[in-house]
């Protein structure tokens, strides 16, 4: 897989030449290669963390808000995108060289579950700043380039007297509080999507479900399938926008596709005068 996109740097996206080469004949330590193909350089892509990786993450999970997100797919429902200020008609447009249908995708719903007793003041006001800063559209709040400050442990929760038995028998939903008090948070959030379909696209969706349940066979892979089936519109989704915030559009587009079998297999090796760099 190749890509331009590099890295992510005071709200930029930065732009190169990278690639991916993935093996799934090699071991772990050497299935996933990462190639920079304007400095020449390549990086394995190991599984096994570093203890300051570990710490990282320990540290990040340990001042941030304990969250469970799923979007609910009940009530979506697609209706046809419309173009045009007097004379209104269906929105048709082309998408790289495929003729693609417009559609609004209707009662997309971001359901999220928090919790937060574990976050020190400081914590709750740094995460606000950073969701703020988004937002906005700034950097403010991230300092790039400069070591992390490691959060101080919570003082431990006041000791239980609840025993086992009482724990046990307790009815179902009222469980006595063996730690700190529930600071738990539901909410829900719409979104307006737009997707665009095309009949004129080689891979059909069913053929894109048959290949992920091969490569990534997941529980709810038959619900997605159920969705596709009963409430996609036809065609292949060649475009999706969707506002992830009020300064921030996931879009995601299919310009060119084409099924191939003359590929040279030199494409999917690593260049003899490319250099290995395993620390960029």
């Amino acid at each position: 897989m190749d890509t331009t996109l590099v890295d992510f740097n005071d709200m930029r996206w930065e732009r190169g030449d990278i690639s991916f080469i993935f093996n799934g004949d090699q071991k772990p330590g050497h299935s996933l290669t990462v190639l920079d193909n304007k400095a020449k350089l390549f990086q394995r892509v190991r599984h096994k963390e570093t203890e300051l990786e570990i710490e990282d993450e320990v540290d990040i999970l340990m001042s941030s808000d304990i969250m469970a997100a799923q979007m609910s797919t009940k009530g979506i429902t697609f209706s046809r995108a419309q173009t045009g200020w007097i004379f209104r008609e269906d929105k048709r447009e082309m998408v790289g060289t495929f003729h693609a249908d417009f559609y609004q995708i209707n009662g997309m719903v971001l359901e999220s579950r928090k919790r937060r007793e574990h976050l020190s003041e400081e914590d709750l006001q740094k995460n606000k700043a950073i969701m703020e800063s988004l937002t906005k559209g700034s950097s403010q709040g991230f300092k790039n380039g400069e070591p992390p400050l490691r959060r101080a442990s919570l003082n431990p929760p006041p000791e239980s007297n609840i025993t086992w038995d009482e724990y046990v028998v307790a009815p179902s939903g009222e469980c006595p509080l063996l730690g700190r008090n529930l600071v738990y948070k539901e909410s829900s959030k719409s979104f307006k999507a737009t997707v665009a379909m095309s009949p004129d696209f080689p891979l059909t969706v069913d053929m894109l479900l048959n290949v992920l349940e091969v490569i990534t066979p997941f529980k709810h892979l038959s619900k997605l399938r159920q969705f596709v089936l009963m409430k996609l519109p036809p065609g292949f989704p060649v475009k999706i926008d969707i506002p992830i915030l009020p300064t921030v559009t996931a879009k995601i587009t299919f310009q060119e596709f084409a099924f191939r079998n003359d590929i040279d297999p030199e494409l999917f090796q690593v260049p003899s005068d490319y250099f290995e760099d395993p620390m960029r």
